[in-house]
């Protein structure tokens, strides 16, 4: 006998939970958002964020909100660490079903409606994943800021303030792309950078991204452009030495570093059927036939 009404796909992550409320077949009736869910914010922030974004589902929807007639499909940041991960399960409200995968699942999941595939998420990190025949899941990159996420907008900033690093002492000539550079991080001289990135993290280099992007005459923005294009080309083939699969490019910067990535794989991407959100909608819809039995 079924004992849920309402699927929910959770996508949260360290800036933002996204939240599709559907019905028991899988359609999409609203959608809502809320503040971020990344586990390594804390669990209790994780599940209260969750819930204003389910409880505004509901309402947009016109309906009425109980947990109890909820599964849930969470694709979430930080759950490949088994400790958050156990936490978080064990707050979970009295949900009717609960699937927990990294947010990175959800995106690959979305990007081929469930079906086999590569998806290479470029936002503030990057990372890469491939669905397999048997629905498993392998991911390639991912180590995080500040050795790891390539090709990510924090990637792009952390190497493009060198280039005003270099300007500020005549190493490289004061041109428009260091002095957009410093305008951008609010600094005139080498101490004011030097404040800037003592205080700088990740999201702050990220925020860097637009600004190379706009330079991309600039012939050191040009060298950037395409090492990023093989770096994902790299994560791709590791996935897919077969070059078999179909690719996905996702995320902010999914689009717009399409033209960089090397023509033999490029010949393969295509637009993501779905995003991460409506995969994890998707798991919510795998987690309620694995209850049923089905």
């Amino acid at each position: 006998m079924q004992k849920y009404t309402w699927l929910i796909g959770v996508d949260g992550g360290g800036t933002g939970t996204r939240v599709a409320l559907g019905d028991t077949n899988g359609a999409e009736l609203a959608r809502a958002s809320a503040g971020p869910s990344g586990l390594g914010l804390g669990i209790e922030r994780a599940w209260q964020s969750i819930e204003e974004a389910c409880g505004a589902a509901f309402a947009q929807a016109g309906l009425a909100f109980d947990w109890s007639q909820c599964v849930l499909g969470c694709g979430l940041a930080g759950v490949n660490n088994p400790d958050w991960q156990a936490a978080f399960r064990a707050a979970a409200p009295p949900v009717a079903g609960l699937a927990v995968e990294s947010d990175v699942y959800t995106t690959v999941l979305g990007a081929h409606a469930g079906a086999q595939g590569v998806a290479v998420a470029l936002g503030t990190g990057s990372i890469a994943a491939a669905l397999d025949e048997h629905g498993q899941c392998r991911i390639a990159g991912g180590f995080g800021f500040p050795s790891g996420d390539e090709a990510s907008g924090a990637w792009f900033g952390l190497r493009a303030i060198a280039w005003a690093q270099q300007a500020l002492d005549a190493r490289a000539p004061m041109d428009d792309f260091a002095r957009a550079l410093l305008a951008h991080v609010h600094a005139s001289d080498r101490e004011s950078l030097i404040v800037w990135q003592c205080a700088a993290n990740q999201t702050a280099y990220a925020r860097l991204a637009p600004v190379v992007l706009a330079h991309r005459e600039h012939p050191f923005v040009a060298k950037l452009l395409a090492e990023a294009g093989v770096e994902i080309a790299k994560l791709i083939t590791a996935l897919d030495p077969s070059a078999r699969l179909p690719v996905a490019l996702s995320g902010g910067l999914g689009q717009p570093l399409r033209e960089w990535v090397p023509q033999a794989v490029r010949d393969r991407l295509r637009a993501p059927l779905a995003d991460s959100t409506s995969g994890a909608l998707r798991l919510a819809q795998q987690e309620a036939r694995r209850l049923a039995g089905g």
